[in-house]
């Protein structure tokens, strides 16, 4: 009976120990939010907000305004851009586009995705979405693979009427990636990401003791930074296959040589 009674007492001491603990574990809501998100939008691709992927963010604009964001995307990344936009009480018809560009400011296609929609009158909101194809490390220069760097989204509506024009409109847009792996992994890679201000960087970096130039990097990159180079997961299935072609081999050879040299013993002798 002392015993079963040291056990109990010890284990209400246990539980009113570890309780509130766990209560205190658990995230509160105003913790849980993301006080990092942009709140803003650029105009230009030149004053673009800088977004993580993972983020959303958001915006509070007019129809007829272009507004502009911008993410990093890294070799064998598949990015995926999704756009909300909340539309006035009262409107006409408006057609939404949403389009990303490259560091390079060339315009990417999507693979597949809702890239423009029209809302119709009277329609609270309107979706859009674009998956865009794999990034590659390396591409020749004649082609438009999509390349590690900064990349660009602009959103805009089309062929608006005067009536529309400048009414008040709230914006969301967020990145995404799946990492294809090596599967998408091809042979090389950039010298340097596609980042703006790079190349006035590298220069300057080039010339011994000129520092004229100064260059405003982009300041947002993929976790655990640039990855672009030789090294994929190719490299492991290139070194299992090799491994199970050489016991292939040896399997083969233990089956087929026989029980060794033939007697030289004559049959019948």
């Amino acid at each position: 009976m002392r015993i079963t009674r040291m056990l109990g007492a010890a284990a209400l001491l246990f539980g009113l120990t570890v309780t509130p603990a766990v209560a205190d574990a658990s995230p509160s809501p105003s913790a849980s939010g993301d006080d990092s998100a942009p709140t803003s939008a650029g105009t230009s691709f030149r004053t673009a907000t800088e977004v993580d992927q993972g983020q959303r963010a958001t915006a509070s604009a007019s129809t007829g305004d272009y507004l502009y964001w911008s993410f990093p995307a890294d070799a064998g990344q598949r990015p995926t851009v999704r756009a909300t936009v909340k539309l006035p009480a009262t409107h006409a018809a408006q057609t939404w586009q949403v389009d990303v560009y490259d560091g390079l400011r060339r315009r990417q296609s999507c693979q597949y995705g809702a890239q423009t929609r029209t809302a119709e009158q009277g329609s609270a909101t309107v979706e859009l979405a674009c998956v865009l194809r794999t990034v590659r490390a390396w591409s020749e220069p004649w082609a438009n693979d999509p390349l590690p760097g900064t990349y660009y989204i602009r959103l805009t509506a089309l062929n608006l009427t005067t009536a529309d024009l400048g009414q008040p409109v709230n914006a969301s847009v967020r990145v995404g990636s799946k990492d294809i792996g090596g599967s998408a992994a091809v042979d090389g890679s950039l010298a340097k990401p596609l980042v703006p201000g790079i190349a006035v960087s590298s220069q300057s970096d080039s010339q011994d003791g000129d520092t004229s130039k100064a260059a405003v990097l982009s300041s947002i990159e993929p976790d655990g930074g640039w990855t672009s180079g030789w090294w994929s997961d190719r490299w492991v299935w290139t070194g299992i296959g090799a491994v199970l072609a050489a016991l292939a081999g040896i399997g083969g050879y233990a089956l087929t040589r026989g029980s060794g040299r033939p007697s030289r013993v004559p049959p019948g002798a």
